[in-house]
């Protein structure tokens, strides 16, 4: 008996300094739990990364439409651009046409003016009329007046003072209705009201520009102008027209280059 408690004795002691998880299984709870945790740490790391990802579409999603905004923008400055180097050009055109062709008259009017030869001895007889060249009858001048009253008006466009341009061009058709100059009026009235944002109104002086001054050389340009407003208008499928008609009966004309690159984006 006395051994039996000995060996009982010692087992208790044995036993007793074992930790507690060894004698009930703890163990194996403990390393599941790790393994749980590690796997919740693995799931964590993924949701992070996937919430990053989201995060990033979000962003590209964003830049996106940003970029799409800019573009947008872009085509409309580029239009605005087109019109405004054509609108310098033709204005540059029409200035050198007009200063060659108003030293052309002042030379022809010096012409007339200059006395035949052998008439400067023989003094007018009394009670004769004085030619009216040799009197220096003012009609002569009508040349003069006629052009400055046309770059009055053309300066007050290019001084963005549309009013007073429309005036002075609506002016200058009243009183010079036969003018080479006319149709180029007549175009710069229309074109005025576009710059004051009536494209309505633009469009009908554009387009009476066609029908009264079917010949001239101002057509291109005021049919790219009724596109324009045409698209202020959201007449797409006008404008589309009117840029194919032009491109097909003026073709090498600068409005004609302008109107193709407008249809391409167009379509």
């Amino acid at each position: 008996m006395r051994r039996c408690g000995l060996v009982l004795a010692a087992v208790f002691s044995f036993a007793l300094a074992q930790p507690a998880w060894a004698l009930f299984g703890v163990t194996e709870v403990s390393n599941e739990v790790k393994a749980l945790q590690q796997r919740v740490d693995a799931i964590d790391g993924r949701l992070v990364k996937i919430e990053a990802a989201l995060q990033d579409n979000q962003q590209m999603l964003n830049l996106l439409k940003e970029v799409e905004t800019l573009k947008s923008e872009l085509a409309k400055l580029r239009g605005q651009a087109e019109v405004q180097v054509h609108q310098l050009d033709t204005l540059g055109k029409r200035q050198n046409d007009l200063y060659a062709d108003l030293d052309q008259r002042v030379a022809d009017l010096a012409k007339a003016a200059r006395p035949a030869p052998g008439d400067e001895a023989q003094p007018a007889a009394s009670g004769t009329a004085v030619p009216a060249a040799a009197a220096g009858n003012p009609t002569q001048l009508d040349p003069l007046v006629e052009s400055r009253s046309y770059e009055a008006a053309l300066a007050q466009f290019r001084e963005a003072k549309y009013p007073a341009a429309i005036a002075g061009f609506n002016g200058f058709l009243k009183a010079y209705p036969d003018s080479t100059l006319a149709s180029n009026a007549q175009y710069w009235v229309g074109y005025s009201y576009y710059a004051m944002k009536d494209y309505k109104t633009a469009l009908a002086h554009q387009q009476k520009l066609l029908v009264v001054y079917s010949a001239s050389n101002k057509v291109p340009d005021a049919m790219l102008n009724i596109a324009t407003n045409q698209i202020e208008l959201n007449d797409l499928a006008g404008a589309r027209k009117t840029l194919e008609d032009l491109v097909a009966k003026h073709p090498g004309t600068q409005a004609a280059t302008l109107a193709a690159r407008r249809l391409s984006t167009l379509k």
